[in-house]
C-alpha cells in the first residue's frame, strides 16, 4: 500500500490550487472527450482526501474527471478487499480500474497507449490484469468486455500485419549504409513512411478494424506505391527488376548511373503495368487479381484524397503522421506507429510463439489432434484463400448442363427463380458489405458473392444427385421438384456457401477459440438474406457431406454455427421453432417433439438429407416404389405450393423430422455442455450429473418456452444450481460462472445479462430465483422426496459427424511418422464412473424447509412486483456471495452429515439407474425384434 506524505500532500493541493485559480489557459483546453474548459479533466484534492496521492497523480496525467476518478477508486476498493493483488502492481491495477471506469462512463480522455505507458505495461499484461481484476464478475461489464475484445482484435491484426511488413521489406530495400550515403534518402526512411502512410489509409478506408485479409492487400497497394518511388539503387532483386521493367535487357553501369540517384516519379493512375504488383503477390502469396481490385477501388480514392497521387517523389512523413494521429486520438485506442520503435508497449508476451502454437486452446475431449497451423497469420489466411479458390477454379458461377437438366425435369422448371433469387440476393449482399468493410469495398464483396455463387451451385447439384442415387424414378421427380422449388432451401444452401467464403477471408489463428466477433461473422449472413436461423441449420449437415473438399477448419466453423443456432439463435422469439412446437402440441395434445427417452442412449443416425428436413415431415415414405398419388402431407417445415388433393382418406399426422431431429442435437449439445461443466465442479459427487442433466432435460422438453431470448447454457446453470441446493450441496454462482468462463466458446454476457421479463434483464441469480425457481420449483423439490422422478437416459455423445477419427494423424514436422486415434486415453463414461465413486452430504430436511421459505418469500416478493405494475429491482452488483452466503439462499450450509443418510441416498440412486438402465435395455431389444 502506498501511503501519502505531508510533504507529498502539500504539494499536490499547492499545484492542483495554483492550476484551478490560473483556469484553463494554463491547464490546455485539450481534455479529448472530457468537455469544455477542462475544469473538471483533473480531479481537485479537496473531494478525494480519501484516496491515495499517486492514485490522483495518475488520473491528473490522464486528465481523468471526477466521476470517472472516483469510480475507478471505488473498483479498486473492491480489488483491494479480495486479497489477490500482487504487491508493488499498485499502480498498474489502477490503469486497469480508470480504463474500466472511463469506458463504463462513456468519458474516455486518454487513449489506450497513453494509458499503457503511463502505467508501464504491455498489451498482454493489460488484457490479463483486466481478466483478474474481475473479482466479483460484476466489475468487467459487457460493455467493457466488448471494448477490450475490439482493442484485442486491433493489436492482433496490426501485430501481424507489422510482423508480415518487416519481413518483406528486408526481401525489397537494400540496408547496407555505402549504397545510401549518396541518395536523398534511405530505406529506413522509406519503410517508416509507406508504414504510417498505410495506417492512414486503413482507418480511413476500412471501417472494419480487424479485417486482416483487405488490410493486407491494402499494405501491398502501399508498398508498390513506395517502392515506384523508390530509388532503384535501394532496391533489391525482382523489385528492382520490376521498376526498371520486367522481362527488359539488363542495363548497363553507364545507364544506371545516368538514372540517376533521385526517386522516381510517382505512377499515374492509368498506368497498366503490374510489374511491381505482380512481384509482391508473388512473394506474398496473393491473388494479383484481389489486390489490383483493392488498388482500383480503395486505394487509389485514397491517393486522389490525400493530394498524393501525383506526388513526384517520396511524400513528407510529417504531414500523414499528424493525419494519423488525429484518427488515432478520436479512436482513443492504440498508436500503431510505434510498432515501428519496438515500444514494449507492443510486444508481444514473451512465449516461444511456436510453442503457443503447439499449445491446445479450450477443446472438448473428443477433438483430435490437429496439425501445427501456418507460423503466421497471414500466411496462413492466404493459404486458405488459396486453397479455396483452387477447389472453385473449376466451377462455374452459372448452372451446369447437369443441373439445368435437374431444373428442367421438375414439375415446375424452378431456373428463372434461382436467376432473379441470385441477382437479388446478390445485390443485398454486396450493399451489405460495403456497408460494413466501406464503401469503396462494393467490387470487393461482388467479387466474394461470385465464389459464393460457385459453391452453391457446385453443392446443389451434388445434392440432386444424391437423392437420385437413393430414391426411386418417380420419387426422386417428386422430391427433386418439391426441394428445387423451396425458397428456404435455396436461400439456405446460397447462405451456408457464402459462410464457407465469408469464413475463409475472415479466418486467422489468432481468433480461433475466441468469442469475438467481426462485422461479418455469423450470423451475419443471415441478417443480410432475413433467413430464419431454424431453417438455415437444416443445410447444414448436409452441405457438410456432399462437399467432401471442406477442410477441417472449415468443417468446425460450419459445425460451431450450426451449436450456436441451437444454442440461442433459434430460440429467438421470432423463430420458425415456436411456432413448430405450438403445432406439434396443438396436434397430439402435448409436446410431442422430443424423441423417446428409451432412444437418448442410443447413437444418432446421421443419414438426413436436406429433402428429408425441408421437405418433412418423414422420408420413410419416399424410399418405396409407390407412394399416396405421389402426394406427400405438408407440415409448417413445407414452404412449396400447395399439392393437389389426393382422392383417398388424408394420412395420419406425422412428426416433423426436422424438429425431431433438432430436438436429438440439442439434446446432445446439452449434455456435452452440463458434462464439461460437472467435470470442472462436480468431480467428488458425480451422482449429481444424471440428476441435473433429468432437470435439465425435462426443462427443455416440456418448458421450452423458458429458452425464448434465453441461452442454452443459462438453463444449464440453473438446473445445475437448483439440484446442489436441494442436494445441499454448497456450490455457488460464484464458482459456477468461473467454471463456466472456461468452457469452449463462452461469453460472459451469458450469465451477466439474461432476460428476466420482456425488455428486463439481470443477471443469472435474479433469473433464476425470479424465473426459472418460480416455473420449476414444484419438479425441483421432487428430487428431495423419497421418491423423486425418474432419471432421464445419458445421451450418447459420438465424435463429431463431420470427422474422420479413424484416419492416422502425421506428427507435425516429421516425414513419415503418425499417431493413431486409439492412443488417446479412454474416458470413463457418467454410468461407470458413478459405480466408483462416494458423494458429499446431502444435508438434513431442516434445509429444505428453509428452501420453501425462501421460495414463498420470492414468490410473494414477485407478486407484489406484478401488482404494483413495475419490473424487478435489479442488482447495482453481482454480488454472489454476502458474508458467506449466496444471494439465492439467506441459510447458512449446516455441515452435519451423517453416514447412514448418506448411504441411503447413494443406495436410493444407483438402484434408480440400474433400474432405468434395464429397462432401457428392454426397451431397445423390443424395438430390435420388431
Amino acid at each position: 500500500m502506498i501511503l501519502r506524505t505531508p510533504v507529498s500532500v502539500q504539494l499536490y493541493r499547492a499545484a492542483n490550487t495554483l492550476l484551478f485559480v490560473l483556469g484553463p489557459e494554463l491547464r490546455g483546453n485539450d481534455c479529448r472527450g472530457g468537455g469544455c474548459g477542462c475544469v473538471v479533466a483533473f480531479p481537485r484534492f479537496e473531494s478525494h482526501k480519501d484516496k491515495e496521492s499517486d492514485f490522483l497523480t495518475l488520473c491528473q496525467k490522464l486528465k481523468v474527471t471526477d466521476e470517472v476518478c472516483d469510480r475507478a477508486w471505488r473498483i479498486w476498493e473492491t480489488v483491494l478487499a479480495s486479497g489477490d493483488i500482487v504487491p508493488d502492481t499498485n499502480v498498474k491495477h489502477w490503469g486497469v480500474c480508470l480504463f474500466i471506469a472511463g469506458t463504463d462512463l462513456n468519458t474516455m480522455t486518454f487513449t489506450f497507449s497513453e494509458l499503457q505507458k503511463n502505467i508501464n505495461v504491455n498489451v498482454a499484461y493489460f488484457f490479463n490484469l483486466l481478466k483478474k481484476t474481475d473479482v466479483n464478475m460484476d466489475i468487467v461489464s459487457t460493455k467493457v468486455n466488448t471494448a477490450v475484445s475490439r482493442l484485442e482484435n486491433k493489436y492482433d491484426v496490426h501485430l501481424a500485419l507489422y510482423q508480415r511488413f518487416e519481413r518483406t521489406c528486408t526481401k525489397i530495400y537494400m540496408e547496407a549504409p555505402d549504397v545510401q550515403e549518396n541518395l536523398d534518402t534511405d530505406s529506413k526512411s522509406i519503410i517508416r513512411s509507406c508504414w504510417i502512410l498505410f495506417l492512414l489509409a486503413k482507418g480511413k478506408v476500412l471501417q472494419m478494424e480487424d479485417d486482416l485479409v483487405i488490410s493486407f492487400q491494402l499494405l501491398l497497394c502501399v508498398l508498390e506505391y513506395f517502392i515506384k518511388l523508390s530509388p532503384p539503387a535501394l532496391l533489391k532483386g525482382p523489385f528492382k527488376a520490376a521498376v526498371n521493367g520486367l522481362n527488359q535487357p539488363t542495363q548497363t553501369r553507364t545507364s544506371r548511373r545516368n538514372q540517376g540517384r533521385n526517386a522516381r516519379p510517382a505512377p499515374k493512375p492509368a498506368e497498366t503495368d503490374l510489374w511491381v504488383m505482380e512481384a509482391l503477390c508473388k512473394e506474398n502469396e496473393c491473388n494479383v487479381d484481389e489486390v489490383k481490385n483493392v488498388y482500383l477501388t480503395s486505394f487509389m480514392p485514397f491517393l486522389d484524397s490525400s493530394g498524393l497521387s501525383g506526388s513526384q517523389g517520396i511524400p513528407e512523413v510529417e504531414v500523414f503522421s499528424k493525419q494519423y494521429e488525429e484518427l488515432y486520438l478520436k479512436n482513443k485506442d492504440i498508436d500503431a506507429r510505434l510498432f515501428l520503435d519496438n515500444d514494449e508497449t507492443l510486444q508481444p508476451a514473451k512465449i516461444d510463439m511456436l510453442e503457443l502454437e503447439r499449445t491446445p486452446r479450450k477443446n472438448h475431449f473428443e477433438d483430435e489432434i490437429v496439425g501445427i497451423p501456418p507460423q503466421t497469420p497471414v500466411r496462413a489466411a492466404m493459404n486458405s484463400i488459396q486453397q479455396l479458390k483452387v477447389i472453385l477454379n473449376s466451377a462455374s458461377d452459372k448452372p451446369s448442363e447437369n443441373l439445368k437438366r435437374y431444373f428442367s425435369n421438375c414439375t415446375v422448371n424452378p431456373s428463372e427463380d434461382v436467376a432473379q433469387r441470385v441477382e437479388c440476393l446478390g445485390r443485398a449482399f454486396s450493399d451489405r458489405f460495403a456497408l460494413a468493410v466501406g464503401q469503396g469495398c462494393t467490387e470487393i464483396g461482388s467479387q466474394r458473392f461470385t465464389l459464393g455463387i460457385r459453391l452453391y451451385y457446385r453443392v446443389m447439384e451434388s445434392m440432386v444427385k444424391s437423392e437420385e442415387e437413393r430414391l426411386s424414378v418417380q420419387n426422386f421427380r417428386q422430391v427433386s421438384s418439391k426441394l428445387l422449388n423451396n425458397n428456404a432451401f435455396h436461400t439456405s444452401l446460397l447462405a451456408c456457401a457464402l459462410e464457407v467464403v465469408t469464413a475463409t477471408y475472415g479466418w486467422s489463428p489468432f481468433k480461433s477459440g475466441s468469442t469475438s466477433e467481426t462485422d461479418l461473422s455469423f450470423p451475419w449472413i443471415l441478417d443480410v438474406f432475413e433467413l430464419r436461423a431454424f431453417d438455415f441449420y437444416k443445410v447444414i449437415e448436409s452441405f457438410i457431406k456432399v462437399e467432401p473438399s471442406l477442410k477441417r477448419d472449415m468443417i468446425k466453423h460450419l459445425e460451431r454455427c450450426e451449436h450456436r443456432i441451437m444454442e440461442s439463435i433459434a430460440w429467438r422469439s421470432d423463430s420458425a421453432l415456436f411456432e413448430l412446437l405450438k403445432q406439434s402440441k396443438e396436434q397430439e395434445g402435448h409436446v410431442d417433439h422430443a424423441e423417446p427417452p428409451s432412444t437418448l442412449n442410443l447413437p444418432l443416425q446421421h443419414n438426413h438429407t436436406a429433402a428429408d428436413l425441408y421437405l418433412s415431415p418423414v422420408r420413410s415414405s419416399w424410399k418405396k416404389a409407390s407412394s399416396i398419388n405421389g402426394s406427400m402431407p405438408q407440415t409448417a417445415d413445407n414452404q412449396t405450393a400447395p399439392l393437389a388433393q389426393s382422392q383417398q382418406p388424408p394420412p395420419k399426422t406425422q412428426k416433423s423430422t426436422s424438429l425431431s431431429l433438432f430436438y436429438k442435437k440439442v439434446y446432445r449439445l446439452a449434455y456435452m455442455r452440463l458434462d464439461m461443466l460437472c467435470s470442472h465442479l462436480l468431480k467428488g459427487q458425480p451422482e449429481l450429473e444424471p440428476i441435473i442433466w433429468t432437470l435439465f432435460q425435462h426443462t427443455l422438453q416440456n418448458e421450452y418456452e423458458l429458452m425464448r431470448d434465453r441461452h442454452l447454457d443459462q438453463i444449464m446453470m440453473s438446473a445445475m444450481y437448483a439440484i446442489c441446493k436441494v442436494k445441499n450441496v454448497d456450490l455457488r454462482f460464484k464458482t459456477i460462472v468461473t467454471a463456466y468462463k472456461n468452457l469452449p466458446n463462452t461469453n460472459q454476457e451469458t450469465f451477466k445479462r439474461v432476460l428476466i421479463r420482456e425488455g428486463q434483464y439481470d443477471s443469472i441469480i435474479v433469473f433464476y430465483n425470479l424465473v426459472f425457481m418460480q416455473k420449476l420449483k414444484t419438479n425441483i423439490l421432487q428430487y428431495a422426496s423419497t421418491r423423486p422422478p425418474t432419471l432421464s437416459p445419458i445421451p450418447h455423445i459420438p465424435c463429431s459427424p463431420y470427422k474422420f477419427p479413424n484416419s492416422p494423424l502425421k506428427v507435425p514436422g516429421s516425414n513419415n511418422i503418425y499417431i493413431s486415434p486409439m492412443m488417446s486415453p479412454t474416458k470413463m463414461t457418467p454410468r461407470t464412473r458413478i459405480l466408483v465413486s462416494i458423494g458429499e452430504s446431502f444435508g438434513s430436511s431442516e434445509k429444505f424447509h428453509k428452501i420453501n421459505q425462501m421460495v414463498s418469500s420470492s414468490e410473494r416478493t414477485l407478486k407484489r412486483g406484478l401488482d404494483m405494475s413495475s419490473a424487478p429491482k435489479p442488482l447495482k452488483r453481482l454480488r454472489f456471495d454476502t458474508e458467506g452466503q449466496d444471494e439465492a439462499d439467506s441459510s447458512k450450509p449446516t455441515g452435519e452429515s451423517k453416514f447412514q443418510q448418506k448411504l441411503a441416498e447413494m443406495t436410493s440412486t444407483r438402484t434408480r439407474m440400474q433400474e432405468q438402465k434395464l429397462k432401457d435395455v428392454a426397451d431397445a431389444l423390443k424395438r430390435d425384434e420388431k
